[in-house]
C-alpha cells in the first residue's frame, strides 16, 4: 500500500481532469457508478459504460487495486468489464482481478491513458505477480507515470509472471513485460502468456526469464533471457537457439481461441465461442470478427458466490443436466460433490479468477468423453481431503476420436497449498483424445499456507493419457515427483516452464528407484510419437544438497523429438545440481558462486 499511495499522489490532478471529461456524442445523463456492480453478475463484477463519470471509474478501479495490489492469497475476487466505447482512465491490475472489454473485437473498447501492471509492492520484483488477466480491449498509453512505476508515455507496462494471461489486446504503443525497482534497475519477472494480440510498437521483455507468445504480432521483440517461444506469431524475432533463446514455430497447427463475454448491438450479453482453426498465423480478429458462434446469456447458468443457492454442486449439476452452460463469476466456491460436464459442446467460462475447492476427496470437476467442451478462466484449488485429481478430462480408458470437434481448455490454473492447506495425487488428468490445452499454470505452493514437503503433497501436476493432445504454454512446478507424465501417443507441446521442488529435505526422500530424483518432463517408455518445443527446467534446492539425474526423460524412438531444451541452476544449497538435461545427456548445472548457471541441448 505504501507505493500505491505514492502513485495516487502522482495522478490526483489527472483524476480532476478526468471528472470533467465525457465522450463525444453522449447527451443523456451520466449513468451512476453505483450501477456498475448491480448487474446480473453480482457485486464482484463491475460493468462500466462510457457515460459513467471518468473520475468515478478511476476511483473505483484504483480502490480495487488498493485492495488487491499485494493480496496474493486473499479471498477477494474482482472483474472489471468495459462496455464498447472510449475511456480516459489510468489504473493498475492487482491480484485476483480480470479486466476485459465487452466489445465483439478488441478495438471496440479503448483505454486512453494507462492500463498497467506494476510490481511496486515488491520493489519491482514481479516474480510473484500471479492470478490476473487483461483481455479483449485496446490501450492507447498516453500518460507518463513517474517513480516508482517509471512508465513513459507511449508505453504499456505489464510486469507479470505465471497465471496472468494477456489475450485479444491491441496495444497502440510499446509493451514492457517488466517493472523497475526504486533505483531504476529492471526487476525480475518469471514468464507469461500473450495470445491473439497486436502490439504496434516494440515488446521489451528485459529481465523476463521466459515467455510464450502465440498468434500475435508486434513491430519488434527486443531480447530474451532463457526460453522464449513463439508459435504462429508475425514478425517473430530471428536468432538461433541457444545463442538467442528463441524457439520459433511459424504456424499454430490447431487452436480454438478462448471464449469471451461481450455485449451485442441490442445491449444483450452473449458469449462468443471461436471456431476451430488450423495452421494459423497472427491475430484471429485482424481482418474483422473472429469466426465463431455467439451464445445468448440466457443459455448460461450464472454461478454467484454471493448467492449460495446458485453455487452448490447440486444446483450446478442440475443446471448442466438441463442443458445449460456455466458462467462462474468471481468468488470462492467450496464443492461437496464433483461438477459433472456430460453434454457435448458445453461452455464453462469463469471471469475474475473464480476458485473451485473440493471439500471431499472427489475431483472438483470431470468432463465426459464427448465432443467440443470448452473450459476457460478457472482456478482449481486443492482441499484438505487428498483428491485423486482436481480436474479430469474424460474418464480413464476414453477412446473416442474428437479431431473435428476437440475439447479445449483455456487459462486453467491449479494450486495446492498457498492459500489453503490442501493435497492431491495429480492436479489434472487428460484421458480424452485430441484435447487442446491453451495455457496452464499448475503449482504446488513453495510459500504460503500449508507449504511443506509432507503437508501440501501434490504427487504430479499433469498426466496426459489421451492421444493427439496438443498443449500451448504449460507452466508446471514444485510437485513432489514427476511434474508432467505424458503417456499418450501423438502429443505436441509448445513451451514448457518448470521449477522442480524447492523443499526436498534430503536425497533419500527423492529417489525414483535407483535414479536420483524425478524428471520434470516424463514421456512414457511406451510412447512412439511425441514432439515438444522450448522446454526449460530450473532448480532451486533450498533445503538440502539434492541431485536430479535428468531434467527430461523420453524414449529413444524415431518419432519422439525434443527441440530446444535448457536447464538452469537458479540458486540453492551447495552440492545440489541437475546433472543432465535429457536421458543422461547434456552438461550439469550446479552451484557456481551463487549465480544462475545454464546448459542447453
Amino acid at each position: 500500500m505504501r507505493n500505491f499511495k505514492k502513485m495516487i499522489s502522482s495522478v490526483s490532478m489527472m483524476a480532476i481532469v478526468l471528472s470533467l471529461w465525457s465522450p463525444a456524442g453522449i447527451s443523456h445523463a451520466a449513468t451512476p457508478i453505483t450501477d456498475a456492480n448491480s448487474t446480473i453478475f453480482g457485486p464482484n463484477v463491475y460493468v462500466f459504460s462510457p457515460d459513467m463519470p471518468a473520475a468515478d471509474i478511476q476511483n473505483t478501479a484504483s480502490s480495487i487495486f488498493g485492495r488487491q495490489e499485494s493480496n496474493e492469497f486473499g479471498t477477494e475476487r474482482d472483474a472489471l468489464l468495459f462496455k464498447p466505447g472510449s475511456y480516459n482512465v489510468n489504473f493498475y491490475v492487482g491480484f485476483n482481478t480480470q479486466v476485459s472489454g465487452l466489445g465483439q473485437n478488441p478495438d471496440d473498447v479503448l483505454i486512453n491513458g494507462g492500463l498497467n501492471v506494476n510490481a511496486d509492492w515488491d520493489n519491482g520484483n514481479a516474480t510473484r505477480n500471479f492470478w490476473r488477466g487483461i483481455e479483449n480491449l485496446s490501450i492507447n498509453p498516453t500518460l507518463t507515470i513517474p517513480a516508482p512505476s517509471h512508465i513513459s508515455s507511449g508505453t504499456t507496462q505489464i510486469a507479470v509472471s505465471q497465471a496472468a494471461p494477456l489475450r485479444r489486446l491491441h496495444i497502440k504503443g510499446k509493451l514492457n513485460l517488466f517493472d523497475f525497482d526504486s533505483n531504476w534497475n529492471a526487476g525480475w519477472a518469471s514468464g507469461g502468456f500473450l495470445a491473439d494480440s497486436i502490439v504496434d510498437g516494440q515488446i521489451t521483455p528485459a529481465s523476463q526469464q521466459q515467455w510464450f507468445s502465440r498468434n500475435s504480432q508486434y513491430s519488434s521483440w527486443s531480447n530474451g533471457v532463457w526460453n522464449m517461444v513463439f508459435v504462429g506469431d508475425k514478425n517473430a524475432p530471428a536468432g538461433t537457439f541457444p545463442d538467442q533463446p528463441y524457439t520459433v514455430v511459424p504456424n499454430t497447427p490447431v487452436i480454438r481461441e478462448k471464449p469471451y463475454l461481450y455485449i451485442d448491438k441490442t445491449d444483450q450479453y452473449q458469449v462468443f465461442v471461436p471456431s476451430l482453426s488450423q495452421n494459423t498465423q497472427g491475430a484471429s480478429w485482424v481482418a474483422g470478427a473472429t469466426p465463431g458462434q455467439s451464445i445468448g446469456i440466457d443459455q448460461f447458468y450464472i454461478v454467484r458466490s454471493d448467492q449460495p443457492s446458485t453455487s452448490s454442486a447440486a444446483s450446478i449439476n442440475a443446471a448442466l443436466t438441463a442443458g445449460k452452460n456455466l458462467l462462474f463469476t468471481p468468488g470462492i466456491y467450496p464443492l461437496n460433490d464433483t461438477i459433472r460436464i456430460n453434454n457435448a459442446n458445453t461452455v464453462v467460462l469463469g471471469i475474475g479468477m473464480p476458485t473451485l475447492i473440493p471439500t471431499t476427496d472427489k475431483p472438483a470437476m470431470t468432463v465426459a468423453d464427448v465432443d467440443g467442451v470448452k473450459l476457460a478462466g478457472l482456478l482449481y484449488e486443492a482441499g484438505p481431503n487428498a483428491t485423486s485429481t482436481l480436474l479430469e478430462i474424460g474418464p480413464a480408458g476414453s477412446t473416442n476420436n474428437h479431431a473435428t470437434n476437440p475439447t479445449s481448455l483455456h487459462d486453467l490454473f491449479f494450486r495446492t497449498g498457498g492459500a489453503v492447506a490442501g493435497t492431491n495425487a495429480s492436479q489434472m488428468k487428460i484421458n480424452s483424445n485430441n484435447v487442446i490445452g491453451d495455457h496452464f499454470w499448475m503449482w504446488r505452493a513453495d510459500h504460503g499456507a500449508g507449504a511443506g514437503w509432507t503437508s501440501n503433497v501434490s504427487t504430479n501436476g499433469l498426466i496426459v493419457n489421451g492421444t493427439d493432445v496438443t498443449i500451448y504454454g504449460l507452466f508446471n512446478e514444485h510437485h513432489n515427483e514427476y511434474q508432467t507424465i505424458w503417456n499418450g501417443n501423438g502429443g505436441r507441446l509448445y513451451f514448457y516452464q518448470s521449477e522442480i521442488p524447492y523443499d526436498v529435505p534430503n536425497q533419500a526422500a527423492w529417489m525414483n528407484g535407483s535414479k536420483k530424483g524425478y524428471a520434470s518432463y516424463k514421456v512414457a517408455d511406451s510412447v512412439t510419437t511425441h514432439e515438444a518445443w522450448g522446454l526449460g527446467v530450473y532448480s532451486y534446492f533450498r533445503d538440502a544438497a539434492v541431485k536430479l539425474d535428468s531434467a527430461i526423460e523420453a524414449p529413444n524412438a524415431a518419432g519422439v523429438k525434443i527441440h530446444h531444451a535448457t536447464t538452469i541452476w537458479l540458486n540453492g544449497t551447495p552440492g545440489s545440481e541437475i546433472t543432465h538435461i535429457i536421458n543422461n545427456l547434456g552438461g550439469r548445472v550446479y552451484g557456481n558462486s551463487g549465480s544462475a548457471m545454464r546448459q542447453t541441448l
